[in-house]
């Protein structure tokens, strides 16, 4: 389960570089759409999901040939690690499935090198829009081009959790958790200050996503460049700075990982963490007495609407059996089958209609199903913040950017500033 974590939290994406050569001419590659006859071998690859889900996926692929007989579907299942540079090398030497499953970041340089069939050009594909959550279908949508590249599979988001126990410690009402910034960087100083700076509140520094839940706006208007480091980026990264000095913010925070900052709050380090519906049965067996003193609240946001993780499924545009590919990407994400994947794992479908199911919206009074219902009725509006063209590179640059800042080294402007230009860099060699 960690490993799946990961791969919805797309923490073990990376940027993907390819060579002109993978596209030759830079158009979408294709030699005609999907509206055909709906035969022949296609290959489908995933990420990461045969070693607890081989059962699942050999009875879609079984019920897909039955449905459409004359076809054959060959799995190719690859492990996490590399899955960025394996996608590279096969884009480059003409190897790339028919069907592949990438992270909105994974299919953005692969749509600019003409591999991902854009599903608002082609017939075939397009139809199929309006099943699916608008905001699900955007996020294969490209700054700077038009179209969408993939169809949204599954999403996931989460709550805040926090401790109820440290919060009483620090004497305060532990049934009345932050709900604004200003609330939370109000009683993370307060937790600092009642514990003499041995008990934080929280253990990462802000990322991309934090800055757009904030309110701020990522890249201009035609996506051609990064704009985080507005006023209102820096009225975030002042405040974090401000935390930090005060111990609120966990000493390690420079360096975390979501594993390492996940293990802080299971031993009662830091006060609140981010998570999601996997990580309650991990409190339960790991740390009962976290458990027994678990809180659950909303994400917080200046917009109204949470960030939404989405991992989609890709058509390759140079498919020579593209009619049976656009079926096999839709078939595997149509709302049946994304149901049925939804009640093996704590994801959430992507199609319309699927989070009115009382799975997703009917409580049993246990802790699970509580965090369920509230996660699916969030993401009927939410929103994938970080930017599709993102990559683990400008990532990293923000990141040690704002290390500087926080430590002291420059000013949160001075910060941001060179991060945004990093970032611009970054992308136009992109």
């Amino acid at each position: 389960m960690r490993l799946l974590r990961r791969i919805l939290a797309t923490a073990a994406t990376a940027a993907v570089l390819f060579p002109l050569s993978a596209c030759g001419s830079g158009d979408d590659g294709s030699s005609g759409d999907a509206s055909g006859r709906i035969e022949g071998e296609i290959s489908f690859q995933t990420w990461n999901l045969k070693a607890n889900f081989k059962s699942y996926f050999e009875g879609v692929i079984a019920d897909f040939e039955k449905q459409y007989p004359g076809t054959e579907v060959k799995w190719i299942d690859q492990p996490a690690e590399g899955y960025a540079t394996k996608l590279s090398a096969d884009a480059a030497g003409g190897t790339l499935p028919d069907v592949v499953n990438v992270s909105p970041d994974l299919a953005a340089p692969l749509a600019r090198a003409g591999l991902a069939l854009d599903l608002d050009k082609d017939p075939a594909a397009a139809k199929f829009r309006d099943e699916y959550l608008p905001g699900a279908w955007a996020s294969s949508q490209m700054p700077g081009m038009e179209g969408t590249y993939a169809f949204p599979w599954y999403l996931n988001t989460g709550p805040l959790f926090y401790n109820k126990a440290l919060f009483k410690k620090a004497g305060l009402d532990a049934e009345q958790p932050p709900r604004t910034y200003a609330e939370l960087f109000d009683a993370a100083l307060e937790i600092a200050k009642r514990t003499d700076g041995k008990v934080a509140t929280l253990a990462n520094v802000p990322t991309i996503e934090d800055f757009g839940r904030y309110g701020v706006p990522l890249m201009n208007e035609e996506g051609t460049g990064f704009a985080f480091n507005d006023a209102k980026g820096v009225e975030l990264l002042t405040r974090y700075k401000k935390l930090y000095d005060a111990k609120a913010l966990d000493r390690q925070a420079l360096t975390a990982t979501p594993e390492s900052s996940g293990q802080k709050f299971l031993t009662g380090a830091v006060a609140m963490n981010p998570g999601s519906a996997l990580d309650l049965e991990n409190f339960k067996t790991q740390a009962p007495s976290l458990y027994e003193n678990i809180g659950i609240t909303d994400q917080i946001t200046t917009t109204g609407h949470v960030n939404m993780y989405v991992q989609n499924v890709m058509v390759n545009a140079q498919s020579k059996q593209k009619p049976a590919a656009v079926a096999f990407a839709h078939f595997v994400t149509n709302a049946e089958n994304q149901m049925a994947f939804a009640k093996q794992v704590a994801i959430f479908p992507s199609t319309k209609g699927s989070l009115d199911d009382p799975y997703f919206t009917q409580e049993d009074g246990t802790d699970e199903t509580r965090v369920r219902v509230a996660a699916a009725k969030s993401l009927k509006t939410a929103v994938n913040y970080t930017p599709v063209l993102f990559s683990d590179q400008m990532k990293t640059e923000l990141r040690n950017e704002v290390a500087k800042a926080l430590q002291g080294k420059q000013s949160p402007k001075e910060a941001l500033d060179n991060a945004v230009r990093a970032a611009d860099r970054l992308l136009q060699q992109g």
